[in-house]
């Protein structure tokens, strides 16, 4: 089998529309097929209709811990940007890559998966698992299903490298988030009798205001770490939409908001200081007027964030095949990570090649240079797996 580059590889996975909340398939199906061709058996853990996958593989013995790379394969829409480029076909210069996922993060996939025919024809001590997931971008959707099947296994990867955008730096810490979506009932009447209805809409942003002034609260808390560029946890409120007509009291509003939460920073005690004002003083002034009015939250997505110790062992490990001066600044985007540490015990880091900067945005790219250190990261890695891993 032809040895193909991580640019070969990267051109082929850039190729594959894998806009989250559509089929993956395809693109599993070729990197399970690159995996046959080295004789490296994989397994799939589908979602509920089975139009995406996720992907695990170990490469080496399959009794010891050993080191999990770990990365998303779906990407963000490219409608309403202005590409000067196909996105589904990688174009290249001299000093960058360009394309949907080139950064985030089919870059860091490709630079693992050229690894694998060197990693194949050695005796590797020290084993290495690739998990690759779908929907991470509508929030670290299709990962928990492949987590909830490890949780299953003997033997658990003990560090994991989880290789979204931070220009490889190692970066140890990322907020956890919450995302739900807020239904306000009231009740409908004429707005030149207003007193005879509850205004569903006027609730909600009294709801809004309150999740808003939460963000002077926690400033104003102990609860702070300098370590992030934002100190404490967020609350935003993204979208809402709510009544008919300017002359009928609204019935119905509903809008979502998310919480960014720093990790030592306890998410369910700040969901229910939300949850009280709607419910003991917004809800019982509602339903003082009209018995049937009502305030729904239901959630959208969630995942913990991380706080890895900078004396791991993950960080010892990660900066023997990735020498780096320092530890990259905290991040206030969250990754995968969280939920390998926190569901799984496995010890992660944060590590990938490209800048969140150009995540997201047409004309999305990564520089050949961070192509060729996440190259050198991996190949390190590989000289390192011959010998025996070295924490039980």
């Amino acid at each position: 089998m032809a040895q193909l580059s991580s640019e070969d590889i990267l051109a082929r996975l850039i190729s594959f529309d894998t806009t989250s909340t559509t089929s993956n398939l395809e693109l599993i199906d070729f990197i399970r097929n690159y995996l046959d061709g080295y004789s490296i058996k994989s397994w799939l853990v589908h979602n509920d209709d089975a139009t995406c996958a996720n992907l695990y593989a170990t490469i080496g013995p399959d009794d010891i811990g050993g080191v999990m790379l770990s990365g998303h394969t779906d990407v963000v829409p490219t409608s309403g940007q202005n590409w000067h480029s196909d996105p589904y076909l990688l174009k290249s210069d001299d000093q960058l890559y360009y394309g949907r996922g080139s950064c985030d993060m089919k870059g860091f996939i490709a630079s693992a998966l050229a690894g694998v025919p060197q990693m194949a024809s050695q005796t590797q001590k020290t084993p290495v698992h690739l998990a690759f997931s779908y929907d991470e971008e509508i929030g670290c959707v299709g990962v928990k299903k492949l987590i909830s099947a490890m949780a299953g296994f003997e033997v658990k990867p003990r560090i994991g490298l989880i290789g979204e955008p931070t220009n490889m730096q190692m970066v140890i810490g990322h907020k956890g988030k919450a995302a739900f979506k807020v239904e306000v009932t009231g009740s409908s009447c004429h707005s030149a009798y207003i007193s005879n209805g509850v205004n569903a809409v006027e609730y909600a942003a009294e709801l809004v205001s309150f999740i808003r002034k939460m963000n002077s609260q926690v400033r104003q808390r102990e609860m702070l770490d300098q370590g992030y560029s934002v100190p404490h946890s967020t609350f935003h409120v993204g979208n809402i939409s709510g009544g008919t007509a300017l002359n009928i009291v609204p019935k119905q509003c509903q809008f979502e908001f998310e919480i960014r939460n720093l990790p030592q920073d306890r998410l369910d005690l700040l969901i229910d200081e939300i949850k009280h004002y709607a419910n003991e003083v917004l809800l019982t002034d509602m339903q003082s007027r009209f018995e049937q009015s009502d305030i729904q939250f239901s959630p959208i997505s969630n995942y913990p964030g991380l706080c890895t110790d900078a004396k791991s062992n993950v960080i010892e490990y990660t900066r023997s095949i990735n020498p780096v001066d320092e530890i990259g600044e905290n991040v206030s985007f969250g990754t995968e990570a969280g939920l390998f540490d926190q569901h799984l015990g496995i010890n992660s880091v944060v590590c990938g090649p490209g800048s969140i900067d150009q995540a997201h945005k047409a004309d999305e790219y990564v520089s050949r240079q961070q192509i060729q250190h996440c190259d050198d990261m991996i190949i390190n890695l590989i000289h390192r797996c011959i010998d025996p891993f070295p924490y039980s």
